[in-house]
């Protein structure tokens, strides 16, 4: 098993909490580190369907042959456990009691909200960074953003085109229906792939509706779907205006490039030198990248865009103790004068030195005006 980041935060919330619930999208490896974190506690899988039956039939029964507690995976298969649960929490004093595991953010935090309150604490797990791979697995950037961090890609000898297609089938045909029950599947599959044409992108809604041939209204419940299982996200626009007028609309990003890579129907690392998406895949590794290192260490993502209505843009920008620290991203392997432009920009209107661009090349360089420039093996460092 590779070492995961989270497990150190995942141990500490363990001694805070009575229970602890690990979240992220199917496939992250939450059952794996959940497993090697507790290696004493009975682990019970709710996918089982005679197991899932015996907690739906008689869920305080169920619970009662784990006086020492559990890992309860894949847990939201059965929401009406959340109730009787909440009563043996209350009635231990135990620490790290139960630890839940859960693909599904809107059933789980559904129920948790109503029954778990103030007796849970979250990790959420995300599939592998760069920080986590063996050193060998990390030399080419094309490689990485087309094969991704989905732990079972980097478990033997497993084709990444092959598994990607049975990801996709299986989270359309199951996870879609479990949320949502959503009919259309044809349709919503067709929608996932237009969003992974705009990664990177503002989110215009109407124009995704009409490209997709449904109703703003299924737009919006569609997104919310992708959100909750963990495979896009919203990048929120920063409040700060300094007196501009700024864009509304959020940015959308997968939590993984190569199941972006995968919907966009690129079959190979090598296409993807020329592919006139690779930047914008190159923005989403970065942007997964500095949100997998904060959420990893417990801190909150806080991260989001700035965008005036005139253009002026700058891809990242990370809230740390009341600052702003902007990073700009470009894929390209040399650095050239105008990467710097949206940054120097930013100096100007904040009246503060500083920030970071990561690049797609190798060497590190400081300049004279305080801005850093990382390669992009080198992403984690800017996360404060």
């Amino acid at each position: 098993m590779l070492t995961r980041t989270a497990q150190t935060q995942l141990a500490r919330l363990a001694k805070q909490f009575k229970a602890v619930a690990v979240i992220g999208p199917r496939q992250s490896g939450k059952t794996t580190l959940v497993r090697a974190s507790f290696p004493d506690k009975a682990y019970v899988s709710l996918e089982n369907p005679d197991t899932r039956r015996f907690a739906l039939d008689d869920p305080r029964g169920f619970l009662h042959q784990y006086p020492d507690g559990a890992i309860l995976d894949e847990v939201q298969r059965v929401p009406e456990l959340f109730s009787y649960l909440q009563q043996v929490l209350d009635e231990s004093g135990k620490r790290g009691n139960f630890i839940l595991t859960g693909s599904n953010n809107f059933l789980l935090q559904e129920n948790i909200s109503q029954s778990l309150a103030g007796r849970i604490g979250y990790q959420q797990l995300l599939p592998f960074s760069i920080n986590e791979l063996p050193e060998s697995s990390i030399n080419d950037l094309d490689g990485i953003l087309f094969k991704g961090g989905y732990p079972p890609l980097y478990d033997g000898d497993v084709d990444t085109n092959t598994w990607f297609a049975n990801y996709i089938r299986t989270y359309v045909e199951r996870d879609v229906r479990q949320i949502k029950g959503i009919i259309d599947l044809f349709t919503f599959e067709r929608f996932v792939r237009l969003c992974a044409g705009r990664t990177g992108q503002l989110l215009n809604m109407n124009s995704l509706a009409l490209e997709a041939g449904i109703d703003g209204k299924t737009v919006a419940a569609w997104l919310s779907v992708l959100e909750s299982s963990f495979i896009i996200y919203r990048l929120r626009p920063h409040h700060r205006n300094f007196n501009k007028r700024l864009v509304k609309m959020p940015k959308l990003y997968f939590h993984d490039t190569g199941l972006a890579c995968a919907l966009l129907g690129i079959r190979e690392p090598e296409t993807l030198n020329l592919h006139p998406s690779r930047g914008a895949l190159f923005e989403n590794f970065v942007v997964s990248e500095i949100m997998k290192s904060r959420l990893n260490t417990g801190k909150q993502a806080d991260i989001y865009f700035w965008r005036d209505s005139k253009g002026h843009e700058i891809d990242l920008v990370i809230e740390e103790k009341g600052k702003l620290v902007p990073i700009e991203m470009k894929s390209g392997m040399t650095v050239q004068p105008e990467f710097f432009k949206n940054l120097e920009y930013w100096t100007k209107l904040s009246g503060e030195q500083g920030g970071t661009l990561i690049y797609g090349g190798k060497q590190s360089q400081f300049r004279s005006n305080g801005i850093s420039v990382r390669p992009w093996r080198d992403v984690h460092s800017v996360a404060m």
